[in-house]
């Protein structure tokens, strides 16, 4: 998710233009902290990958779409719009720089079995264990909730310093006629080592992954409509 600092680097004029088109473009998407109570920091994942309690950089990005506005065989079959977003995430344009950068190092005949092209992570229903760009690998998956393991390649199972879960959320809320999409990050040093320590991203490089969360969102439901 760092990789958005790479590519924040305009000035001038250019800068202000930019800002511009930004804001327009992501000005429906709301950021939040993620309540101590939330279920992802009780849940066995969060267990297993951050034994011992690390610190966690954490927010929630959240939009709200009306149900008119999205294909509609998206919302006739249980889990069907939760794959869809999560397709929208990985293959819109939104992740389309990480893609490519992460493609350029790790792509080879060790990673052959992951997602990599746009058509591939467009097409997938993202069940438990599926490996994408190695980065990620979806680690659980409900009617409404997929959640990749991120950081580091899922190649490496064990403990990382470089860790995370980012949840990619849909629920139909009919009696208010919306669909509500979240994409939830907890990141964390998961070695021991680190407890009682600052949290692993200074405020900047969190300002920056919001920033990137937002675009992620936008992208991601642009390709739910008709």
């Amino acid at each position: 998710m760092g990789l958005i600092t790479k590519t924040i680097g305009l000035t001038g004029w250019a800068s202000l233009a930019a800002a511009g088109t930004f804001v327009a473009f992501t000005r429906k998407s709301r950021i939040e902290n993620i309540p101590p109570t939330d279920y992802i920091f009780n849940s066995t994942l969060f267990r297993r990958y951050n034994p011992n309690n690390s610190p966690v950089t954490q927010d929630i990005c959240i939009r709200r779409v009306p149900l008119a506005t999205i294909k509609p065989e998206l919302l006739e079959a249980e889990g069907k719009l939760a794959e869809a977003f999560c397709a929208g995430v990985w293959s819109g344009i939104g992740f389309r720089y990480q893609r490519r950068f992460l493609e350029k190092k790790w792509r080879g005949s060790k990673t052959a079995d992951q997602l990599w092209d746009q058509k591939d992570l467009a097409a997938s229903s993202y069940d438990v264990g599926t490996k994408l760009v190695d980065h990620f690998e979806v680690v659980s998956k409900t009617p409404t909730s997929i959640i990749v393991r991120c950081g580091d390649s899922p190649t490496i199972t064990e403990v990382r310093e470089s860790d995370g879960l980012f949840e990619m959320t849909a629920e139909i809320k009919t009696e208010e006629g919306v669909a509500e999409f979240g994409l939830k990050s907890v990141f964390y040093n998961g070695l021991k080592g680190f407890e009682g320590t600052d949290q692993p991203m200074p405020w900047h490089v969190q300002w920056l992954h919001q920033l990137y969360d937002k675009v992620l969102m936008e992208s991601a439901v642009r390709t739910l409509k008709p």
